[in-house]
């Protein structure tokens, strides 16, 4: 087996990731509203080896909920009830520099990271839609360089916090009744642009030493954000060309920081359709399309390229030129027209092409081609592993973990079994100390 290993999670995007998912005979249309729901999807993720499970989040009702199911209910406590019934799992969540505050996050993911034994992460976004931004008061999107220069500082304070406390600050001796050595829990004192946070945290370090940040975008200051702060990135490729181009500018940015390269896992996501027959791939995905209204798919892409669905004719070609959106979903909006330009594709075309509103690359096919496709991007280095998007959930993550993880096994490229019980293990990342420990070291020794 080689020193590489391929990375797996499954981004766990309610029903499925086809907007018709919930209409399947075997689906629970109210699967977004249980939490069982999620605890029955990790456990076949854990049962198949998978590094983690991701949630998405966004705190508004952004989509058509007259024709989906979506992303309803806040994942740090969905997470925490799946944490009771998992071992091994990561349990990553995404909650939004641009709506919160840093040492609510810090607080929030270090408590999950301690109930998991270590298993959580937390993937830092910003947020640029304006029903969100009118649930918190404000009446407009904050500037998208705005937002990410708001979210490096924020990104900074929470890993601060979480640094407050060293490894060993904890003492709990009985009879010298001593509870915390209080020398080796610290104040951060952060005062910048954006935030002033005295610190410390309430929360002690977990067995991984701080939750992984994990960070999702593809625009220049999505990319400088991972570059400077992020352990793991969850990108959009639908080439192995652009998954090349982009690992080699994100591992070049990661050394502008002083950061080793290949210190970043890069996860592009990937929604697979899996038949044991291609036919039967094929006739699984039709059925999915044509479960899905064209109103919302028309709808959907509007959203992303931000126009009016009026201006998009379904028989032909994206309009030309599609003005970038000043503060939009940019890594989105130009996967999006990247694939529609490179196929000369119509706007149905596209939308087929999208599954209707997906946006990430989908494959269709048996089990075989499925690892085949995986393990040519992991050997280019077009990805270190996939974000994995099954069609329907749970079925479609079952039919991968027994049919596809196998083969990948078998092949050598992915584990048999874990070697370790936190998400850094599985990731392969280090365990960081914390920087006021390091601190004292060098004053013990100056």
């Amino acid at each position: 087996m080689s020193d590489r290993q391929l990375h797996l999670n499954v981004n766990l995007l309610h029903s499925g990731v086809y907007a018709s998912a919930w209409r399947l005979p075997e689906s629970d249309p109210r699967a977004c509203f249980d939490v069982g729901h999620y605890v029955r999807v990790a456990e076949i993720a854990e049962r198949g080896k998978l590094d983690a499970i991701f949630l998405a989040d966004t705190p508004a009702i952004t989509d058509r909920i007259d024709y989906r199911s979506f992303m309803s209910m806040e994942p740090t406590i969905v997470l925490a009830s799946v944490a009771a019934a998992t071992s091994h799992v990561g349990l990553i969540a995404t909650a939004s520099t641009t709506y919160n505050e840093p040492y609510n996050i810090a607080r929030r993911f270090a408590t999950l990271d301690l109930a998991s034994g270590g298993r959580a992460g937390w993937n830092a976004v910003t947020t640029a839609d304006t029903s969100a931004s009118r649930n918190f008061g404000l009446s407009n999107v904050l500037e998208h360089k705005a937002r990410y220069e708001r979210a490096k500082e924020f990104a900074e304070v929470v890993h601060a916090l979480w640094d407050s406390w060293e490894d060993d600050a904890f003492v709990g001796d009985k009879s010298s009744a001593r509870f915390v050595d209080t020398s080796k829990v610290h104040p951060i004192a952060h005062r910048g642009a954006h935030y002033a946070v005295a610190g410390p945290l309430n929360v002690p370090r977990s067995p991984q030493g701080r939750p992984v940040t994990v960070q999702a975008g593809g625009s220049s200051d999505g990319r400088d954000l991972a570059a400077a702060q992020a352990e793991a990135v969850f990108t959009l490729a639908q080439t192995i060309e652009e998954g090349v181009a982009y690992a080699r500018d994100l591992r070049a940015r990661a050394a502008t920081y002083g950061r080793a390269g290949d210190s970043i896992v890069i996860l592009p996501g990937l929604a697979t359709v899996i038949g044991s027959t291609e036919a039967e791939a094929k006739r699984r995905q039709d059925e999915l399309w044509e479960l899905v209204p064209i109103e919302y798919s028309l709808a959907r892409l509007a959203g992303t390229l931000q126009v009016d669905p009026a201006i998009l004719e379904l028989d032909k070609p994206l309009p030309d030129p599609l003005p970038l959106p000043a503060n939009a979903n940019h890594t989105m909006f130009q996967g999006t027209v990247n694939l529609a330009r490179r196929g000369n594709l119509t706007v149905r075309q596209l939308l087929r092409a999208l599954g209707g509103g997906v946006g990430h690359r989908i494959i269709v096919g048996t089990p075989e081609q499925i690892a085949n496709d995986i393990e040519a991007w992991f050997k280019v280095g077009a990805a270190d592993g996939f974000n994995l998007m099954p069609d329907v959930l749970p079925t479609g993550l079952e039919v991968f973990v027994d049919s596809v993880v196998p083969i990948l096994q078998r092949r050598g490229l992915f584990r048999t079994d874990y070697a370790g019980t936190t998400l850094r293990e599985h990731f392969g990342l280090p365990r960081p100390i914390s920087r006021f420990a390091r601190r004292t070291e060098a004053a013990a020794t100056a």
